[in-house]
């Protein structure tokens, strides 16, 4: 690895600070400002980290955290905060704070716009009894928010104010010497004129650069204008005018589809949705979704892309929905394998194939496998102690029992895995187990299984994935819980259950026992495949030409990065093993989660019913995909960027564009004179585009949605100021204007429909329709680093144009939100239902004194109260605050009841003035 930094940069003091504390081996060069070290960025960037791979980095925040990672030091959730905060409010104030005191000499001015966020930070730091922001240890968040107070708060002339919190914890970070270091070399200790040179090299209005695509930036920040050189506009406007010429067309599939020898053969898997019940929004944005805008991505691009899922049909869970509706397992799997299939089709999610786990390939498959890692020596047998309960008379798998996690005492961890602190857990250690199904307290009786070996295995897994994830492209989360699970040492693992239904366990000493689900299931993948195409070994025994790409939310990480790849590395078969490990955080529902006996939330066979297209549904999902932290979906919202961004902003520029050569050119595109204004657009169209196929190609679904939005922005912005409704009516240069105008609008309404098509498939091929946009336009603006061209030249005749989107009310959105909210009130509904809340804060309230959850509950309430003051510092909306205010007072009405007081009314003081 190789560090590029420059002097006087403040954001290349964090990197070397971190690179000196994590002791990450890597050369570290000084360059110049204007030299470009990244060759496909329009201008120069620092600091960038180039990686063995070939990569660049060029976000500090995001090469500050990749150093921790690889160091195998994980960021906690709180930390996480503590960076998205410094990217988004304290960053920005910092610059604009520097740049006023630099070079304008405005120091009381910029002590005011610094004041917000110091008094944050001093308000947090006040609340802490750790001399770091997180820990009594430093963190990345340390250093990075240290580096960026650097300047100001080591400049003695500065007035912040009384920071006494502040002023402790950056003078304890300052001492550090590897802060010291990086200080002396970047800034020269506190000279100003290294800064003021820096500085001066930044555009005015710069505050966040917008060309760094990171986990870490928000939207906000992301929204910055790129500043488009003469350079950029004049290629740009030679490009477009270069036109389609002799562009093929995207080739149409044929099945089977098969590697192909001089191709980028792609293997795209989403982890298999359990058959024993109708999937939500979370699960369909987690893993279905998000693989499908990938997948169709790549088909795009020209890739030789497979996209397989199926159903999970085996174990426990299958045969507890069976006895419930009185279905033999075969039949309850029959009819939940058509209800997922109906429902990803309604979705539009474009299998090549979407198969199941209960068919003769997975035996076969799984029983080779099986068979291969008994002869290698890599399974072991163990006498263990399980849980079984007698009042259901079975042995309870893992999912199937819940108790009191031994690590962290969250009480909902599961029989296999605690959701909060994501440790290893074995179903007998449990406090206080129930089953799940009666809530019954399971006994504990012997019974003989065979493990998987994987600390034999350890040594050929972590070379494995230092190569995976040192080329591929791995989530944040899915490194650090990978990195979690190795740093705690592998144990063995067991691969079979007593259970009738699964796949059977071929050795005869086990004949009346099944594999485990999570050694079965993976296999899946394989027999899914099988399943499309007996040349299926072509893609899961080929690791030299195929390229594997598994999505799943980020509880499936550690079988896809750790149980499953030892399974097929101890297999020695030369199987296919996952380049890129695409994880999503959890999408709650509203601020509670789904649930289907409580009738809350949507899930996938409802929202067809509500007469929302499935476009739309896509669009929102994908808006909101929990990429670095968990999200919610909110009815409210979902109108709002409906009616903004898909009926005012989107489906208005494409409208208006079409429309006007409807009307003022009799359905042709006129002739197109560029003026410097023209060019300009083009130029920022194109920079979008590029930057659209550079988040793509590292899966940043979400940002490259953005990407879409922003150029239709751009285009609103061009008609409005240009006015071709006025200029047809003058004379003829002005009539020649109009025409300029509304020919160069139409095509970026072309090429909006082409990159809309992952994401709204239906709308995509609705805009082309209307244009009649000819099939080689895709290939062509979609290939290399991506080409905005004319491909509706003058003449073109464009079809029949209407609106693409209707606007979502104000009562159809209140009768849905009201339909799926279940039982609950406002008064009743959970205060916080992540998995790490550490406490279920809707569970019944002993009016005894309970002095464990009081300690509890006074913990959720500090954090509830810093959250409603940050909220209310950042100058949050209103609903926003009255809301997080409405779960402090529940806390404080719970608090008093674990506290044995008489709890005050939630409203008592709401009345008060």
């Amino acid at each position: 690895m190789k560090l590029f930094i420059g002097e006087g940069n403040p954001h290349c003091v964090k990197v070397l600070a971190v690179l000196e504390l994590t002791g990450v081996k890597c050369d570290v060069q000084l360059v110049n400002h204007e030299e470009k070290v990244v060759p496909y960025l329009t201008r120069p960037v620092l600091p960038v980290l180039l990686l063995p791979d070939g990569q660049h980095l060029f976000s500090p925040n995001t090469i500050c955290q990749y150093l921790y990672d690889v160091s195998g030091q994980k960021a906690s959730e709180i930390c996480n905060q503590w960076l998205e905060w410094e990217a988004t409010d304290l960053q920005p104030a910092v610059l604009q704070a520097l740049h006023m005191v630099s070079l304008q000499g405005k120091q009381s001015e910029a002590a005011s716009v610094i004041k917000e966020p110091l008094s944050y930070l001093e308000q947090r730091l006040s609340k802490t009894s750790t001399p770091f922001l997180t820990s009594d240890k430093i963190t990345v968040a340390d250093i990075v928010l240290w580096a960026a107070l650097y300047p100001i708060l080591s400049d003695s002339g500065f007035k912040a104010g009384d920071l006494r919190f502040v002023r402790g914890w950056f003078d304890g970070v300052s001492v550090l010497p590897a802060c010291k270091a990086a200080a002396q070399k970047i800034l020269h200790g506190k000279n100003p004129e290294v800064l003021k040179t820096f500085l001066q090299k930044l555009p005015t209005t710069q505050t966040q650069r917008r060309d760094v695509p990171t986990n870490i930036i928000p939207a906000e920040a992301e929204d910055t204008e790129h500043v488009m050189s003469l350079q950029e506009i004049e290629e740009a406007a030679q490009v477009w005018s270069t036109g389609l010429k002799d562009c093929p067309e995207v080739p149409q599939r044929k099945h089977p589809i098969l590697p192909q020898e001089g191709k980028r053969n792609v293997l795209v898997t989403s982890a298999l949705p359990y058959v024993n019940n109708v999937p939500h929004l979370g699960n369909i944005i987690g893993c279905v979704l998000s693989a499908d805008v990938f997948a169709r991505y790549g088909r795009l691009r020209g890739w030789n892309l497979l996209y397989v899922c199926g159903t999970d049909e085996y174990g426990t869970a299958t045969e507890n929905k069976a006895r419930e509706e009185g279905l033999t397992p075969k039949e309850i799997c029959d009819k939940y394998h058509d209800i997922h299939a109906s429902v990803y089709k309604w979705f539009q999610i474009d299998f090549d194939f979407f198969g199941r786990t209960t068919t003769q390939r997975q035996t076969e498959i799984a029983q080779d496998i099986f068979w291969r890692l008994h002869e290698r020596d890599f399974l072991l047998e163990e006498t263990v102690e399980q849980l079984r309960c007698e009042n259901c008379q079975r042995f309870l798998a893992d999912r199937f029992v819940e108790g009191v996690c031994p690590y962290c005492r969250y009480p909902e961890a599961r029989g296999d895995q605690c959701d909060k602190c994501g440790r290893l857990i074995n179903a007998v250690e449990l406090r206080n187990p129930q089953c799940k199904t009666c809530k019954e307290t399971p006994v504990i009786k012997s019974s003989k299984h065979l493990f998987l070996n994987l600390p034999k295995l350890e040594g050929e897994l972590e070379t494995w994935l230092d190569q995976s994830t040192g080329s591929g492209d791995w989530t944040l989360n899915a490194r650090q819980i990978t990195r979690s699970w190795l740093r705690d040492g592998l144990k063995p693992r067991c691969i079979t259950r007593d259970l009738q239904w699964g796949t059977p366990v071929p050795h005869p000493d086990y004949t009346e026992k099944v594999f485990y689900v999570w050694f079965d299931a993976p296999i899946g993948y394989l027999s899914i495949t099988a399943n499309y195409t007996d040349q299926w070994e072509k893609w899961w025994k080929n690791p030299q030409q195929v390229e594997l790409y598994n999505f799943m939310a980020k509880d499936n990480v550690p079988f896809h990065s750790v149980v499953f790849p030892c399974s097929l590395l101890g297999a020695q078969d030369n199987y296919t093993l996952v380049n890129n490990l695409i994880a999503t955080e959890y999408l709650n529902y509203e601020d509670t989660k789904f649930s289907k006996s409580r009738g809350v939330g949507v899930f996938g066979d409802m929202a067809k019913d509500t007469e929302i297209p499935s476009d739309v549904w896509r669009f929102y999902l994908l808006f909101i995909r929990p990429e670095a932290q968990d999200s919610a979906f909110s009815w409210a919202d979902m109108a709002l960027k409906n009616n903004s961004e898909l009926l005012n902003n989107l489906g208005n520029f494409i409208n208006r564009a079409g429309m006007f050569v409807s009307k003022f050119f009799e359905g042709h595109v006129p002739e197109m004179f560029l003026n410097d204004d023209d060019k300009r657009l083009i130029a920022q169209v194109c920079w979008e585009l590029k930057q659209y196929i550079q988040l793509l190609n590292k899966v940043r679904i979400r940002d490259a949605l953005k990407c879409i939005l922003n150029i239709s922005r751009h285009g609103n912005q061009y008609i409005q100021v240009n006015e071709p409704w006025k200029k047809i009516k003058g004379g003829d240069s002005d009539r020649q204007r109009a025409g300029t105008v509304t020919g160069v609008s139409v095509n970026v309404a072309c090429l909006l429909s082409v990159l809309l098509e992952p994401y709204m498939p239906t709308v995509s091929q609705t805009i082309r329709t209307q244009l009649q946009a000819p099939p080689t336009c895709t290939a062509a603006m979609m290939t290399g680093a991506g080409r905005f061209i004319c491909t509706l030249p003058a003449g073109h005749r464009i079809g029949t144009v209407s609106p693409l989107f209707q606007k979502l009310e104000n009562e159809q959105i209140e009768a849905l939100r009201k339909r799926f909210g279940g039982q609950q009130t406002p008064n009743t509904a959970a205060v916080d239902t992540k998995p790490n809340a550490g406490v279920e804060l809707n569970s019944p309230v002993n009016v005894k004194a309970d002095p464990e959850r009081a300690k509890q509950l006074n913990v959720l309430l500090t954090e509830q109260a810093d959250k409603v003051r940050a909220l209310k510092a950042q100058k949050a909306e209103k609903s926003v605050i009255t809301e997080e205010v409405g779960k402090l007072l529940e806390l404080k009405k719970q608090l008093a009841l674990a506290e044995g007081k008489s709890p005050e009314p939630s409203n008592q003081k709401a009345k008060k003035k």
